[in-house]
C-alpha cells in the first residue's frame, strides 16, 4: 500500500453551491477490507484481494500482520494485494503492535492473538485508549486467555501473554459494540480444531448488519456458523479457514451515504458505484431512509442513485441498522421540513469521538435546535443555515458529514463551511474532498 496518502491543508473552505450531480466510484469498504485481511492471513493458502481500501485503518492492519510474520504484497500502485496465509498460527510470537484508532483492526486481532497465545503488546493513539474493550477482554480471559491492561482497566493498551484457552462456551455483551462479537466469531475457528465453540450474546445486540458482514466473509473463507437468532453462534469442531483464491472488496456503503445525501439535498442525480442490491453491508439501507424523506432512489446490483426536487421530509427512525450512516441523516435533517429524530444511536459515544456530543455541538453552530439524549438526537433545522467553522475531533465522519451543509436545498440554502483538520478523512477515504468537489463541478485545491 502506498504510505503517502493525500495530504490536506489545515482547513478547507466550502462555499454554498446550488447543485450536486454526478457519478462516483466508491473506495473499498473499511469493514470488509480489514476483516478480509485478517481472514486471509489466518487461512490455508494464498488469497488475491482486489479493491482493498487505501486508508490509515487498512495500513494499520497490513503493518500489524507484517510484524506477525504474514507475507503480503501489493501489485504495483493498484489496490490488488496477495496475502500468503499462515494456516491458523502466526509465525512471530512476540511483537509490539500499533493499531492507530482502527477498531476494525484492534478488536479482531486481539481475539486471534489471545486464542493463539504469545507475548504481544497492543496500543494505539490516545483516543483508542479511551475506546472500551473490556467486554471482549473479559470474555477471552474467562475462556483461559491471559490479557492484562497496561493503562486504564477496560481500555487499551494491552499485554497479551501465553494463555490456556479452553472454553467450549463464551459470553459477551452485545450492547456496546458489535465488534466484540465479530472478534470472537473470527477467532472461534482457531479453537474449533479441538471442540465445538459457542458464543452467547448477553442482552441486546447492536449494529447487527456488521455481524452479517462477518458471517458472510467467514463463509467465503470456508467456515460456517450455526445461529440461534441473535443470541448464540456455534462453530463446529474441525472447521478451519481456507483461502477462496480471489476475493473482491465491495465499495464502502458508509461512504456512499455522503454522496447519496448530496443528491438528495443538491437535486442530483448522484450515482454511487460499488454497492447495490447485492451488497452485504447494512449501510446500503441508508438509501431506504432517504426514500422515507421523499428522495427518489434507484438501484442496480452494483449501484444506487439518489435524486430529489422537492423539500425533504422529517423522519423518526431507529438507526440500529445504520449506526455510521445515521450521522449523515443528522446533517440531511437540516434541510427537512420539521424535527427529525434519530434513535438507538448510543454506539456513537464510543466511536472515534463521542459523536453524539460532537454532532450536537456542531449542528448548533449552524443554527439547529438539538435535543441530545443518551441514545437519541432530535434535530429541528434553522430557518437559515449559518456559516460556521466545523471542528472535526479527529473523526473522519464529522468532516465528511458537515461538507454537505454547504449545499443548497429546496427549503433552505447551504452556507459557507470551514472544515478544520480535513486530514482526518485519511482514516477511511483519503480522496474524499476531491471526489466531493467533482459533484460540485469545481476544484477545491
Amino acid at each position: 500500500m502506498k504510505t503517502a496518502l493525500k495530504t490536506y491543508p489545515p482547513f478547507i473552505d466550502l462555499h454554498p453551491l446550488m447543485k450536486a450531480e454526478g457519478r462516483i466510484r466508491l473506495p473499498g469498504s473499511k469493514s470488509i477490507s480489514n476483516r478480509t485481511l485478517l481472514l486471509a492471513a489466518l487461512s490455508r493458502g494464498t488469497t488475491e484481494i482486489h479493491d482493498l481500501l487505501a486508508s490509515d485503518d487498512t495500513l494499520v492492519m497490513l503493518n500489524a500482520l507484517q510484524k506477525l510474520g504474514v507475507h503480503w504484497s501489493q501489485c504495483q500502485d493498484t489496490q490488488k494485494y496477495t496475502v500468503e496465509g499462515v494456516g491458523g498460527k502466526f509465525p512471530v510470537l512476540q511483537a509490539d503492535l500499533f493499531m492507530g484508532n482502527a477498531g476494525t483492526a484492534i478488536r479482531p486481532l486481539v481475539a486471534a492473538l489471545a486464542v493463539l497465545g504469545g507475548n504481544y503488546t497492543i496500543h494505539g493513539v490516545p483516543r483508542m485508549h479511551e475506546r472500551p474493550i473490556g467486554d471482549l477482554v473479559d470474555a477471552l480471559n474467562d475462556a483461559g486467555a491471559s490479557i492484562d491492561y497496561t493503562g486504564n482497566a477496560g481500555y487499551p493498551p494491552l499485554h497479551i501473554h501465553q494463555g490456556a484457552f479452553h472454553a467450549h462456551r463464551l459470553q459477551v455483551r452485545g450492547n456496546v459494540s458489535s465488534q466484540f462479537l465479530t472478534a470472537l466469531l473470527m477467532a472461534a475457528p482457531l479453537v474449533a480444531q479441538q471442540h465445538d465453540v459457542t458464543i452467547e450474546v448477553v442482552g441486546d445486540l447492536i449494529s447487527k448488519p456488521y455481524i452479517e458482514i462477518t458471517l458472510n466473509l467467514m463463509e467465503r473463507f470456508g467456515v460456517e456458523v450455526e445461529r440461534n437468532g441473535w443470541q448464540a453462534f456455534t462453530v463446529r469442531h474441525g472447521q478451519q479457514y481456507q483461502s477462496p483464491g480471489t476475493i473482491y472488496v465491495e465499495g464502502d456503503a458508509s461512504s456512499a451515504s455522503y454522496f447519496l445525501a448530496a443528491g438528495a439535498i443538491g437535486g442530483g442525480p448522484v450515482r454511487v458505484e460499488g454497492v447495490g442490491n447485492s451488497s452485504i453491508q447494512g449501510d446500503v439501507r441508508f438509501a431506504d431512509a432517504l426514500a422515507q424523506m421523499g428522495v427518489e432512489i434507484r438501484k442496480g446490483d452494483n449501484w444506487i442513485e439518489a435524486e430529489c426536487h422537492t423539500p425533504l421530509q422529517s423522519i423518526d427512525l431507529d438507526c440500529n441498522h445504520i449506526p455510521d450512516a445515521a450521522m449523515t441523516l443528522a446533517v440531511a435533517a437540516l434541510y427537512a421540513n420539521g424535527t427529525t429524530t434519530l434513535r438507538n444511536i448510543a454506539s456513537w459515544r464510543v466511536k472515534e469521538t463521542d459523536r453524539l456530543s460532537a454532532m450536537a455541538t456542531e449542528l448548533r453552530k449552524l443554527g439547529a435546535t438539538i435535543e441530545e439524549g443518551s441514545d437519541y438526537m432530535c434535530i429541528l433545522p434553522p430557518t437559515h443555515i449559518q456559516s460556521a467553522e466545523i471542528a472535526t475531533y479527529d473523526d473522519h465522519r464529522m468532516a465528511m458529514c458537515f461538507s454537505l451543509a454547504s449545499l443548497d436545498g429546496k427549503l433552505r440554502r447551504g452556507a459557507a463551511m470551514r472544515i478544520m483538520e480535513p486530514q482526518c478523512v485519511a482514516k477511511t477515504f483519503p480522496e474524499y474532498f476531491d471526489v466531493f468537489a467533482s459533484l460540485r463541478h469545481e476544484d477545491l485545491f
